[in-house]
Formats: structure tokens, sequence, C-alpha cells
């Protein structure tokens, strides 16, 4: 695969978890919301990591990770920081049944369309970036 190629597979993908995410927010379905903005995010990091590095990205789903490694940690806001520690979150906590009860307390159908537009805006940044 070229470059290009990589960059496009990770996007073209990012974008399917992100019409899956608004699929699950129509359904009320909001621990997985949470769950398919933490891949947006991911997804979209690795196209930049693709598009600006000379090797693959990680095998890892820390955003911190691929966020840092990449280059682009540095040129990100506070908030957009901030967004991208409270994301990351929802790939672990959203796999163990203990804490869906307390996840069904914060999921709320606000906040989940308030993380579905964070992840819309930080995706669009990064992908502005490339």
């Amino acid at each position: 695969m070229t470059k290009e190629e990589k960059v496009r597979y990770w996007l073209d993908i990012a974008d399917y978890d992100l019409d899956t995410a608004e699929a699950m927010y129509q359904t009320g379905r909001w621990l997985y919301v949470a769950f398919m903005c933490h891949q947006v995010i991911e997804k979209t990091l690795k196209a930049y990591w693709c598009g600006t590095q000379p090797d693959d990205p990680p095998y890892t789903h820390n955003h911190m990770r691929l966020a840092e490694g990449s280059g682009l940690y540095e040129k990100m806001n506070d908030e957009q920081r901030d967004f991208l520690d409270v994301i990351t979150n929802y790939n672990i906590e959203a796999r163990y049944p203990e804490d869906k009860e307390e996840l069904s307390h914060i999921l709320t159908e606000q906040f989940c369309r308030q993380i579905i537009n964070n992840t819309k805006q930080i995706q669009q940044w990064i992908k502005d970036k490339l």
C-alpha cells in the first residue's frame, strides 16, 4: 500500500465508525456511541500517523501515544488534549461489564451528543492537518 492508500484506508473506516456512532445515538445505545467515537479518533490519528511518519502506526488503542508519536499532540490546544484524554477511556471502560453500571449514569443522551460533536470537530481538525 502506498502512503496515500494507508491514509485513505484509515480515514474511510473512521468515517464509517462515525456513521455507526450516529446510528447508535439514534437507537439510544449510549455505551456504543462513546466506544465508536473512541474508534473514530483512534483511526483518524492512525491516518495522520501514516501521512506524516515513515513507519506504520503502532498497534495501540492509546490516543495519547498515537498523538505524541506522530507529533500531533504538541499542535493540539488544551481542550483537544482534554478530550483526547476523556475519549481514550471509552475503549477500555466500554469492554467490562462491571463498568457498565457506572457508565450508564455518565453516558446520557446529552453527553453522547456532545461526544459526537467533539469527535467530529477533532476529526476534522486532524484531517485538516494532513
